[in-house]
């Protein structure tokens, strides 16, 4: 039966209603639309689903605007209080329902991968092993740290994580290209690579924003002056399993690939996710005389030029002196 045979029964106003007039929905419903389900199924889907008034005015809408070929598979969402029309507009332009997952700035990548695991949409799907995508994205870095934006991605329930890592690995590149194209003058970085590593420290090394140029400027007069950077946050990513939340006198000695104390220069990778706000600090470093800081409890640091200024801070913030 199709529009004109409704219309034959002397139903135009039923059918006007069925079609155009608002159709409440109770609470938010989930339909999905299986790849190459026909118009019948999808029509009846919806009616049983409560989304929509009428199964058979729907489907013959569809045909008659030409717009069941159209029709596409996916996750939709319905709420409030729709018409037919609008229901299938919806479906035909694809909106299907999105999730969200948010990947705050100054994890590390075995943190990201795991949020992606245990988001609903994403279990039970197959995550990529680094190297795969790293392969697979043609990168030129063989250590996925780092490698992946902190941000908040949006997708449907069909996509998979190889999509999101993409998108991150992607926005990363852009984010961290565009920024080392402006990057100040005199830099000890020879690569943006380089600054990445950089930016990654200053992320775990400070929260707050006013502090990251500074910081910043810091590390880099210590590389420029041959200094050792002697950063924690390096320790406690070289320790890996073996870090259980104190630093100890042992650890700073302890001769991993990531130990500042121990080695000069940059640690061999990025320990961390790095943010734009941090890539920026570390591309601008604000100027200074400052070599040393110490935390002053309250998230703040106090910033010394000498090392006799730091060892006071020490004492005061550290030692409780």
């Amino acid at each position: 039966m199709c529009i004109a045979g409704l219309l034959t029964y002397g139903a135009i106003r039923q059918v006007q209603v069925w079609l155009y007039e608002p159709f409440l929905i109770a609470e938010p419903t989930v339909v999905t639309i299986a790849p190459g389900s026909g118009l019948g199924s999808v029509s009846n889907k919806l009616f049983k689903a409560g989304v929509i008034a009428h199964a058979q005015s729907f489907k013959c809408y569809a045909k008659w605007r030409q717009l069941d070929r159209f029709i596409k598979a996916g996750e939709y969402q319905f709420s409030g209080s729709p018409n037919s029309t609008e229901v299938l507009l919806q479906l035909v332009t694809g909106k299907v329902l999105e999730y969200q997952l948010t990947v705050p700035e100054g994890l590390r990548y075995s943190d990201f991968i795991a949020l992606l695991r245990q988001h609903p949409a994403m279990q039970g799907k197959d995550i990529p092993q680094a190297q795969s995508w790293l392969t697979q994205l043609r990168s030129r870095w063989t250590h996925p740290e780092g490698l992946l934006f902190p941000s908040t991605y949006r997708f449907a329930r069909h996509n998979q994580p190889l999509d999101i890592i993409k998108q991150a690995y992607l926005q990363q590149q852009q984010v961290l290209q565009s920024a080392w194209a402006q990057r100040a003058d005199n830099l000890p970085y020879k690569t943006p690579y380089e600054a990445l590593i950089m930016a990654s420290i200053i992320e775990k090394e400070t929260g707050l924003a006013s502090e990251r140029a500074i910081i910043a400027g810091v590390f880099v007069r210590r590389l420029q002056k041959g200094m050792k950077l002697q950063t924690d946050p390096t320790v406690i990513y070289g320790m890996g399993a073996d870090f259980q939340g104190n630093i100890r006198r042992k650890d700073l000695i302890q001769n991993t690939a990531y130990n500042t104390y121990v080695h000069r220069g940059l640690p061999p990778t990025p320990i961390a996710l790095p943010g734009e706000a941090a890539i920026e600090a570390a591309l601008h470093p604000a100027p200074g005389l400052s070599l040393f800081f110490v935390a002053k409890g309250d998230g703040s640091h106090a910033f010394a030029d000498t090392y006799p200024e730091h060892q006071a801070n020490v004492r005061k913030y550290q030692l409780k002196q």
